[in-house]
């Protein structure tokens, strides 16, 4: 694109494409023909309105859904996010050296990449009609009469591609927001694409991924579910003292401390582990939701998409069913309306499943049964030797 104006300075706007990339560079070619001097500055823009992404219905709801806003990175925060009431209440302003400036939704990006040579004027800002601006302006161009010059940036639009993006520019990979345990997940991610590399199936290899976690954690599940199990094995025993000293609360709490040391029974045996290996499971959670690889990745039959929700529900269903079926194995709480509530949370958890995307909820499903028939073997282990015995 070419235009001159009315003193003889021609600018020409060029865009270089790379077959199967969607890294864009974007120039400015500059011919100063006038007889005075010549300065301008670039600048580039990505403008959005505050609409939800497309993907938001399916991205898990219970306000897990993924960032949508724009990012940039400091010299003292690699990646700085801002959402759309940031940018309204708190514009950012700031020249940074190289860096480059984003608009982030789900599974894509788009980002301005300026020289990385030059420091550049970052900022945020949304307009008086609503949209919200995240731009970038470079230093000025001067051009002496008759001197030629070019100035330009890189442009990408495209998916989320983390390997992809660290080589465009330092720390643009971490717009993959894996959020405060990315330390996890991204081996977890590594592992992931490793297996996929084997299998070729992105639904086979999260269920692959599952098994290999639930292995790395045998042991410590097989502490929390003998604990379970104990307390199932006793909950007669306590069910008599609740009723022997139901008026004394004081002496059936030291009566239950009495039971659990008389038959060697932690109370809180059963929770430790499973606190412990929280935040590898959340950060499997996040790997799964921002991992591109999975938007438009088949699995089997009914199941095109492991991005989307399961079109069927067959999926949420089975993994209601098998909550339904752990609580079978878990001694009922000691309070009625405790006992109630989690009676009916296969339920509600069910009804948030629906619309999660299938890879989340295979992942779920999957860990779901290997915990049942893990614990279901220790269970019948257990109340074997205390028959016996």
């Amino acid at each position: 694109l070419s235009w001159q104006n009315d003193q003889g300075v021609k600018i020409t706007k060029r865009f270089s494409f790379t077959r199967g990339d969607y890294l864009i560079q974007v120039d400015y070619l500059v011919d100063n023909g006038s007889d005075s001097r010549w300065q301008a500055n670039m600048f580039g823009q990505l403008k959005r309105d505050s609409s939800p992404a497309p993907s938001a219905s399916s991205s898990g709801g219970m306000g897990l859904a993924p960032f949508l806003g724009a990012a940039t990175t400091q010299p003292d925060d690699h990646f700085t996010k801002f959402t759309f009431e940031d940018m309204k209440e708190d514009p950012f302003k700031a020249n940074l050296p190289g860096g480059w400036i984003a608009m982030i939704q789900h599974y894509f990006l788009s980002a301005w990449i300026p020289n990385p040579d030059q420091s550049h004027t970052y900022s945020t800002r949304v307009t008086k009609s609503g949209f919200n601006i995240a731009g970038f302006t470079s230093p000025a161009l001067v051009l002496d009469p008759g001197q030629q010059g070019e100035t330009g940036a890189e442009f990408y639009a495209g998916p989320k591609d983390q390997y992809r993006l660290k080589e465009i520019s330092p720390y643009l990979e971490l717009s993959v927001d894996y959020g405060w345990l990315w330390w996890i997940a991204q081996p977890l991610f590594w592992l992931l694409t490793q297996i996929h590399a084997l299998v070729g199936n992105w639904g086979v290899a999260i269920i692959l991924l599952t098994v290999l976690i639930k292995a790395a954690f045998f042991k410590l599940s097989a502490t929390s579910y003998k604990s379970m199990a104990n307390m199932r094995r006793v909950q007669p025993k306590m069910q008599e003292i609740r009723e022997q000293y139901a008026e004394d609360k004081q002496k059936q709490s030291q009566a239950m401390m009495d039971l659990y040391r008389k038959e060697k029974i932690n109370p809180m045996g059963g929770c430790l582990p499973i606190l412990v290996q929280m935040p590898v499971f959340i950060a499997l959670y996040w790997t799964l939701m921002e991992s591109v690889e999975l938007r438009q990745a088949p699995f089997i039959l009914w199941i095109k998409d492991l991005s989307v929700m399961d079109p069927y529900f067959v999926l949420p269903l089975m993994m209601g069913a098998s909550m339904y079926f752990m609580q079978k194995l878990n001694p009922p709480p000691p309070d009625p309306m405790q006992a109630k509530i989690m009676q009916w949370m296969p339920v509600v958890f069910t009804f948030f499943f629906l619309w999660f995307p299938a890879g989340l909820v295979l992942y779920w499903v999957v860990n779901n049964l290997l915990s049942m028939a893990q614990q279901y073997v220790i269970t019948r282990q257990i109340e074997g030797q205390a028959s016996k015995s």
